[in-house]
């Protein structure tokens, strides 16, 4: 059996159901708990977090690697930025989410495409 979402086989009996979809468990989990990216008691949060530790503290080595890449590239849309990382593209948006609230990059839209920039 397949998940409808990413395509990853399921073992039997490993499948979930959301909405008449048959899900692995990551695509099950992302469907029940979305990153958000705008989320003002989230970024409260990391803006307190930050105000007490050291930056880099807060940071695990994937969303570091981000910042390394979107300082070297100036910004870069999520599916190259997913390839240079070789993570899901839902893996991505929880790590994009999570660097949003601490203030450390945003969207932009520039040659109508959608960016992922510095702050």
């Amino acid at each position: 059996m397949q998940c409808i979402k990413c395509g990853d086989s399921i073992e039997a009996g490993e499948e979930r159901e959301f909405h008449g979809r048959v899900l692995c468990e990551d695509c099950y989990m992302d469907s029940l708990s979305p990153p958000r990216t705008c989320d003002p008691w989230a970024v409260h949060t990391a803006k307190s977090l930050l105000k007490e530790e050291r930056p880099e503290s807060l940071l695990n080595p994937t969303q570091a690697r981000i910042l390394q890449i979107l300082e070297h590239t100036g910004g870069i849309e999520m599916r190259d930025l997913s390839e240079r990382l070789q993570i899901k593209p839902s893996d991505l948006e929880r790590e994009i989410a999570a660097l949003r609230h601490m203030e450390k990059v945003r969207g932009e839209l520039r040659g109508g495409k959608k960016l992922i920039r510095l702050w």
